[in-house]
């Protein structure tokens, strides 16, 4: 027995069906790794599909189920933009000219239900209860008890000010319930660890090509979504969206980005956390296997 807590962190699958051979046998090979390395938790921090399909999410679903780690208390996973935003749709003639953005926005909002109801057991742990974000997960180990904050950072598609369906926003709701006084003594004696989809920073240079990709990509609020995980006490924030692996520090949180399977497939993040409060990270790479 060891008093140390392991946990995997991958993103962006950007699964394209069943067709997509070589993506789901990486897949299969890096489950087989969480299992047999050890590892107690796995994130996913969004983008499981790469066209919104639900179809591409019942494949990974099933992935983890044939791996063992279809459980609450195993597997994490919150959407990401490419699984509730499909730019074909939203972009045809008769959706851009839509005189009714609310509309859009209900129907958005069903789609965010959608994937909670689906993944329901690794959100609320039964097939039953309340489907809606933000959720948070406790699970006490022999020697930490670790904490999921777990929120929805994706931001609907609208022509002029998110016309490529990648800039983020976390809703002020979202934010106030973390922030409730209840909350914040359940995660008192916590290791709180943050999750969303997008990156805090991006490129934040002076170059104008940079800074337009930042506009497209940007979490909006990310101030005062940076303000609640100092109040919740967060001691890392995990996301993906910027299909970099990299790590880098806001004041006193360190925000890990889980870079792209999609594009790197043996490649994750590990966490190691122990007893005391302290954790490791570091980017692992599996052998390429001939």
């Amino acid at each position: 027995m060891t008093n140390e807590v392991k946990i995997a962190h991958i993103s962006d699958l950007h699964i394209s069906g069943m067709q997509d051979r070589r993506q789901l046998d990486s897949l299969s090979c890096l489950f087989d790794h969480f299992n047999t390395a050890g590892y107690d938790h796995l994130v996913i921090s969004g983008d499981l599909s790469n066209s919104a399909s639900p179809g591409d999410w019942k494949i990974v679903r099933e992935k983890l189920e044939s791996h063992g780690l279809y459980h609450w208390d195993k597997t994490t996973v919150i959407p990401g933009n490419h699984d509730l935003i499909s730019l074909e749709e939203e972009m045809r003639f008769y959706n851009a000219l839509n005189p009714l953005p609310q509309l859009r926005k209900k129907a958005f909002d069903r789609r965010v239900v959608d994937f909670c109801l689906f993944f329901q057991e690794l959100i609320t742990g039964d097939k039953r209860g309340n489907q809606a974000f933000p959720y948070l997960k406790i699970i006490n180990y022999s020697s930490v008890k670790i904490a999921l904050a777990a929120l929805n950072s994706v931001y609907p598609w609208y022509p002029a000010d998110n016309p490529l369906g990648a800039r983020g926003y976390i809703s002020t709701g979202q934010l106030r319930a973390l922030s409730v006084e209840r909350v914040l003594t359940a995660l008192a004696d916590c290791f709180v660890i943050g999750l969303c989809h997008h990156a805090y920073k991006v490129y934040g240079t002076d170059s104008p090509i940079d800074q337009a990709f930042d506009w497209t990509m940007e979490l909006k609020n990310r101030d005062e979504f940076l303000g609640v995980m100092k109040a919740i006490h967060a001691k890392l924030v995990l996301h993906g969206h910027f299909h970099r692996f990299q790590s880098y520090g806001v004041k006193d949180i360190t925000f890990i980005n889980g870079g792209s399977f999609r594009y790197n497939p043996l490649c994750f993040s590990q966490l190691v956390i122990n007893g005391q409060g302290c954790c490791v990270q570091k980017f692992v790479a599996l052998p390429i296997k001939s």
